[in-house]
Order: C-alpha cells, then sequence, then structure tokens
C-alpha cells in the first residue's frame, strides 16, 4: 500500500519533517516515490512551517494511497488558516 506519511530529517532536538509518497513497508526515513512538501515543527514566527504541493496530494489520494493521521491533521490544520500576505 502506498502512504502519505512524515520522514524525518534535521539535527538532534532540531526536527524537520518531510512529506512524502512511500510504500508502507518501506522504513520511515527510506525510500520514498515522491516529495510533496514539509513539515518544520519548530519553525519562527517569520519562518514558514509547513507546505504542501496540493494538486499531488489531492492526486495521491485519487489514485489510493492512504495519508498518515498526523498528515491528515497537518493539512486541514493548515488549510484552515488564511495565507499570510508575504
Amino acid at each position: 500500500m502506498v502512504t502519505i506519511r512524515l520522514a524525518r530529517g534535521g539535527a538532534k532536538a532540531r526536527p524537520f519533517f518531510h512529506i512524502v509518497v512511500a510504500d508502507s513497508r518501506d522504513k520511515r526515513d527510506g525510500n520514498h516515490i515522491e516529495r510533496l512538501g514539509f513539515f518544520n515543527p519548530i519553525a519562527a514566527d517569520n519562518e514558514e512551517g509547513f507546505r504542501i504541493n496540493d494538486a499531488r496530494y489531492t492526486y495521491w489520494l485519487s489514485v489510493g494511497a492512504q495519508a498518515s493521521p498526523r498528515v491528515k491533521k497537518l493539512v486541514k490544520q493548515f488549510a484552515a488558516q488564511p495565507a499570510s500576505a508575504a
């Protein structure tokens, strides 16, 4: 099964996550099919903390990929916030 999930990056005590499409049997930080975006949980106020390619995310869901609960929550949370005027 293909899943949309988080893959951890960054240094010790400085987490950074890539949102990736991967086979569910692969390791968390192992092979992935496509990188859709990122999530930075410790982003400062003036930094971008979340970005996802909506078109590709929708495509993968339409062809049967399952988003992890955390990815679903992040997409829902950040879709509800208005885009900041930068």
